[in-house]
């Protein structure tokens, strides 16, 4: 048995897009998905950036925000999954802190395994 973290302490600062008071946690990143952690601290920012492939952000801790280019901030909390399609232009926060596993892959659909949120 071997052990791992993936808390803020074993991540990395992001600066992409004027992102501030975020950090990631790589676990995978290969042809088919690419897996991380991702840490929002208070009043943080991920900043507007378009979705290079198909992208689901499952918020595991805290809450936050989240909007598309254009859009109005809509309120996320534990629990969430919020899917980004390919290109489209997005960004995420938390005013008091937020974790979130984020995946990418080009077959990824939602649709076909998660609940819609009613």
């Amino acid at each position: 048995m071997e052990f791992f973290r993936f808390d803020l302490d074993g991540s990395r600062e992001i600066t992409q897009y004027n992102s501030r008071n975020a950090s990631i946690s790589p676990i995978i990143r290969n042809k088919t998905a690419t897996i991380g952690c991702i840490h929002l601290k208070d009043n943080s920012v991920l900043g507007m950036h378009p979705a290079t492939c198909p992208q689901l952000f499952l918020i595991v801790d805290g809450e936050g925000w989240v909007k598309t280019a254009g859009g109005e901030q809509v309120a996320v909390q534990k629990g969430t999954a919020v899917y980004w399609s390919e290109g489209e232009t997005h960004e995420s926060g938390s005013y008091l802190g937020m974790t979130a596993i984020v995946i990418e892959g080009p077959d990824l659909d939602p649709h076909t395994y998660l609940k819609p949120l009613e």
